[in-house]
């Protein structure tokens, strides 16, 4: 039997303005199974939404739909038909992309990569977990991929009670899976790569940025090579830098495989290296930063600030005059408004001009949700060095 949640007038206006997320102080009653579906009331008994539930997260309530409708298997199967419709028409130039994209696509708190023939999922909530079994299957029948595997290691999940695992829920996945992102093809780790995988967010701005770049670039942070990988063929030499060995000797496979002979790869601590370039009076065409989320919590934004700060003041000096940086932030408790300043003051201190070329975001295939500032996490900008 379907057991009804109901909120306080806080937690109404939430769901009637179009948040996904209703949190338990606007939660004013009624029990239910953990990662069950529940009716959500109002006050007075009207029916708001349906939602899964969790009993140990903050978030007590994820938005599955207003409309008074069935949440069965019919429901989960338009929902992934009519992700896999949007991705159809965005003619993505790529074998590896965010097929569903949690509150993007209406489907709280799930996420689902394609990678070639194979799936890469997280469930980052109890009510995304317990929906697995029959996502599995839906996957299979829509797609029949060679594998499904689930990458349920995140952090966020201990916030809902569950554990952290990594299984394979359907055929068979390989060590590597080989993907091509335009020209360029790499291999994937499913099992212990970066989030699903890759960092598929990228995909669309590392494109972008690869049309300003000539000359000497400089790719920072530069993992297994997303960015490195793209602007190598439009650049005289690339220095890619990691602190990580595995990612750097991944990218050294990477680049030996796109016979890209220009790319040089050192294994060192950025923020270390870039001063250390800049005692050395080297001068680039074009520098990439993308780090990892320097802000994982409101408590952590000014060390953020401070550290954003520092690597963008940095290569705004190694910057050649009328040079370009692509600078990302993938923090989402840092706003585009606080990075831009951020980069602002930045160019104060390094005693230059900049102006920006491009205001990006995460790729098409990961979307925002108006309403919900949450979904928007990833920034990236296009300067040019005026001066």
């Amino acid at each position: 039997m379907e057991s009804t949640i109901t909120v306080t007038p806080r937690g109404e206006e939430r769901v009637r303005s179009g948040h996904f997320w209703v949190y338990k102080a606007d939660v004013s009653g009624g029990p239910a199974d953990a990662g069950a579906v529940v009716r959500v009331a109002a006050p007075g008994g009207r029916f708001l939404a349906r939602a899964f539930y969790s009993d140990r997260s903050q978030i007590t309530l994820r938005i599955l739909t207003r409309q008074d409708e069935p949440v069965d298997r019919r429901f989960w199967r338009a929902r992934l038909e009519q992700a896999i419709s949007f991705r159809d028409r965005l003619d993505i130039d790529a074998t590896a992309f965010r097929l569903l994209h949690g509150e993007g696509d209406l489907v709280p708190s799930l996420v689902i990569d394609r990678y070639g023939d194979y799936l890469s999922l997280q469930a980052l909530s109890q009510g995304s977990d317990r929906l697995l079994p029959e996502m599995t299957s839906l996957l299979a029948e829509l797609l029949q991929p060679k594998g499904i595997i689930a990458r349920n290691d995140p952090r966020v999940r201990l916030l809902e009670g569950l554990d952290q695992h990594v299984a394979v829920l359907d055929g068979v996945i390989p060590d590597t899976v080989s993907i091509r992102e335009g020209r360029i093809e790499y291999d994937v780790d499913l099992r212990h790569g970066q989030k699903t995988g890759a960092f598929l967010d990228q995909r669309e701005n590392r494109i972008a940025a690869a049309q300003y770049v000539r000359g000497r670039a400089l790719d920072c942070f530069s993992y297994a090579g997303g960015f490195a990988l793209q602007l190598a063929p439009h650049a005289a030499e690339l220095t890619a830098l990691d602190i990580s060995e595995e990612a750097t000797a991944l990218l050294a496979r990477n680049a030996a495989r796109n016979a890209l002979t220009n790319v040089h790869v050192r294994t060192t601590n950025v923020f270390d290296e870039l001063r250390t370039l800049e005692r050395m009076g080297e001068r680039f065409d074009a520098v990439v930063l993308d780090p990892p989320a320097f802000a994982k919590s409101k408590a952590a934004i000014p060390k953020a600030i401070s550290g954003y700060k520092e690597i963008n003041l940095r290569a705004l000096k190694l910057l050649n005059p009328g040079g370009f940086l692509i600078t990302c932030s993938c923090s989402y408790h840092v706003s585009e408004a606080m990075f831009a300043e951020v980069i602002f003051d930045a160019a104060l201190d390094a005693r230059t001009d900049v102006s920006v070329v491009e205001k990006r975001m995460q790729s098409r295939d990961h979307p925002v949700v108006l309403g919900m500032p949450e979904t928007y996490y990833l920034k990236c900008f296009i300067l040019r060095k005026l001066a």
